[in-house]
């Protein structure tokens, strides 16, 4: 009998930009310039231009990823998703850019499940030190593109 493994992981970088510049990394068009092959194909952007409700997919390795953006706060600088793998494994993903000292604390958290015996592999290697990893990279990336400091 299959059980599904879940697992709960949070992680936190700093990058040296203020958070009303560092949040729109993490809209599905802002995550083009820092994550290879990502191109999200939007299925439906509410007319009033806001994020909330943006329903758009992502494929990797001939795997379809369906997205939507379930709550989107410009103003506190926090989104959440919801992200289905239909079959392999289901998340929510939530995302806050909070102003500190040294410009940006990024929290990221994956609570997932797995759907399948290969969704439960996939939800064990993102686990503790790979978690922390996958966000550290993220941090690596965004610090890498050629933007100007937070005192600029």
């Amino acid at each position: 009998m299959f059980t599904p493994q879940h697992d709960d992981q949070q992680h936190t970088i700093t990058l040296a930009l203020p958070p009303s510049r560092c949040f729109d990394f993490f809209t599905p068009d802002g995550e083009r310039l820092w994550v290879d092959d990502w191109e999200p194909a939007y299925y439906h952007r509410p007319a009033d231009g806001a994020l909330e409700g943006t329903v758009f997919s992502t494929g990797h390795d001939g795997v379809t990823t369906w997205w939507t953006v379930v709550a989107h706060d410009p103003q506190r600088h926090s989104v959440r998703y919801s992200r289905l793998t239909p079959g392999i494994r289901a998340a929510i993903v939530d995302v806050r850019c909070d102003a500190v000292a040294e410009g940006s604390a990024i929290t990221v958290r994956y609570r997932q499940v797995g759907l399948d015996e290969s969704g439960n592999d996939l939800v064990r290697k993102m686990t503790g030190d790979a978690f922390r990893t996958m966000i550290e990279v993220w941090r690596e990336r965004i610090s890498a593109l050629p933007i100007k400091d937070a005192t600029e």
